[in-house]
């Protein structure tokens, strides 16, 4: 268990057996700060997902990048494709992103049925990225896709995957009740008995069986 700490946000992960804290510290919030993410920091978050692994090599993700900063009008376009939900709290977040990824692999048009787990792959590596540099993801699966597509006139073989707010911590007063609450609510995930499995589906592996650390 991670050693307690009266200086943690409560978003801080308490896990089971001990992590690197930039998983711990990872988390994706709704209220982002007024201030502009400096294009090299947005560079080096690219950076890290150009140099992940993907099947074959292939690399399939694409990036869409708008900086609120920067380029308004841009901004407003990425906007556009996000749904009414994710607008009212994403408007806010100083770079925007839409990740997409190429459903073929290049050298032979078959279908790549792993693009979907590497564009995500790369999305995390871009966030642990960004945490690294006091900077932080929400990624999301609310877009229009129809939207993205007509926008960037993206070809027949790419999917539209996900929107990615990016931005520095701000004041989740910025945020609806709702959202307030769930901005500071610890965070939980499964137990590793609950999807890690061993000889039959749901039977938990005697790996993780045997080495609880509580």
């Amino acid at each position: 268990m991670a050693p307690p700490s009266t200086a943690q946000h409560p978003k801080t992960a308490d896990p089971d057996h001990d992590i690197l804290d930039l998983l711990r510290e990872r988390w994706s919030p709704r209220a982002f700060a007024d201030r502009r993410v400096e294009p090299e920091k947005i560079r080096r978050m690219l950076e890290a997902a150009r140099w992940t692994m993907s099947s074959y090599n292939e690399q399939p993700w694409r990036y869409v990048v708008a900086s609120r900063h920067d380029d308004p009008e841009a901004y407003e376009r990425l906007l556009d494709c996000l749904i009414d939900g994710n607008q009212a709290w994403a408007q806010n977040a100083p770079v925007l992103m839409m990740s997409f990824y190429k459903e073929t692999f290049s050298g032979n048009d078959r279908p790549n049925r792993c693009a979907p787990h590497d564009v995500g792959a790369a999305s995390a590596a871009l966030t642990f990225q960004a945490k690294e540099m006091d900077l932080y993801v929400h990624q999301m699966a609310g877009i229009h896709a129809d939207v993205a597509r007509e926008t960037y006139d993206v070809p027949d073989d790419f999917e539209p995957m996900a929107g990615l707010a990016v931005g520095y911590l701000g004041d989740p007063e910025m945020l609806s009740d709702d959202k307030q609450t769930a901005e500071q609510a610890p965070r939980s995930r499964r137990s590793l008995d609950e999807f890690v499995f061993g000889d039959e589906w749901e039977d938990s592996a005697d790996v993780v069986e045997n080495g609880s650390s509580r």
